[in-house]
């Protein structure tokens, strides 16, 4: 599992900065000015950003339906007992969810995000990826003056909503976070199932030999938990294969043109390899109007809906 950082206190609250614009539809949520809500279209489902106690609760419970009882992650004696995923990062995220309102009470949410502003991170105790990566380079290419540096985390959705239509709500959601907020550079861990890199060999090649950032965006694992990537040479990656074996939401990143950092990292709780994400929105930015605005689905895609990415 990933270092939590110690000096994180629960409860704590970030500096919010102005109020964000909202989408012209959407209405407020609550008291936070920054939160709001958009119903999708018959109204049965709802796309939330908040950082509301009760909300972030249920987010926790749906993770750890799917993380541990679903995958093969390992909780901790507290989380088996409350039956959440939960760390010291969630009270200062904000939580970006989606809900379906045909469900019983309590047990709405289907789908979630977590976003971490750099504002937020360096007021606090930094990034949870810089756990597992050196993340420098990302913090030179955008100056902090900017701001414009996401973290993307705890990407989760329930089984029977992997639908493109469920992960085309997250990433609307998420489209308008990005450009309310400025942000340019988007990173995370992504994560494929298992703990040894040998069985991975062809989609972890497949990344480095066709995706690996270059050197001025390049994180790279860190030295204790570096695991080569390049375990096969380039000539003998088939990219179909590769791609086949790869995770939905994975494949989804590489599509929207992320690149993928140097390293693996074996997270041996969660029973995941991880790489790092990193998606310029210089690179993307046309994409995500086509991509999470437009009305009708493209059903070729709904084969790329994501299940679960644990950073």
């Amino acid at each position: 599992m990933n270092l939590l950082h110690k000096s994180l206190q629960d409860g704590a609250s970030p500096e919010r900065g102005d109020r964000v614009p909202r989408p012209s539809e959407a209405r407020a949520v609550g008291r936070d000015p920054n939160a709001w809500s958009l119903s999708a279209g018959d109204g049965r489902f709802e796309i939330r950003l908040t950082r509301d106690p009760k909300d972030i609760e249920a987010s926790q419970a749906l993770r750890y339906h799917v993380f541990y009882e679903e995958m093969d992650a390992r909780p901790d004696a507290e989380m088996a007992r409350l039956r959440r995923d939960a760390d010291a990062f969630d009270a200062i995220c904000d939580h970006l969810l989606v809900l379906d309102h045909k469900r019983p009470e309590g047990d709405r949410v289907v789908g979630t995000y977590r976003l971490l502003r750099r504002a937020v991170a360096e007021s606090h105790a930094g990034f949870y990826s810089a756990s597992e990566y050196d993340i420098a380079p990302l913090l030179d290419a955008v100056p902090a003056s900017e701001g414009g540096l996401m973290e993307l985390g705890r990407s989760c959705v329930l089984a029977e909503y992997r639908t493109n239509a469920t992960i085309q709500m997250l990433w609307r959601g998420l489209s308008y976070y990005v450009f309310d907020h400025g942000i340019r550079l988007m990173f995370g861990c992504a994560s494929m199932p298992g703990r040894d890199p040998a069985r991975l060999a062809v989609p972890l090649s497949y990344l480095y030999h066709h995706h690996l950032a270059p050197p001025e965006l390049r994180a790279v694992a860190l030295p204790h938990l570096y695991t080569r990537m390049d375990l096969i040479p380039a000539e003998e990656v088939v990219p179909r294969r590769a791609l086949h074996e790869l995770p939905p939401l994975v494949k989804a990143y590489l599509r929207l043109g992320c690149y993928i950092g140097d390293g693996a990292v074996v997270d041996q709780q969660f029973g995941t390899t991880d790489v790092c994400i990193i998606l310029p929105i210089e690179r993307v930015a046309p994409k995500y109007y086509a991509h999470f605005d437009r009305e009708e689905l493209d059903a070729r895609s709904a084969d790329d809906a994501g299940s679960a990415d644990k950073a």
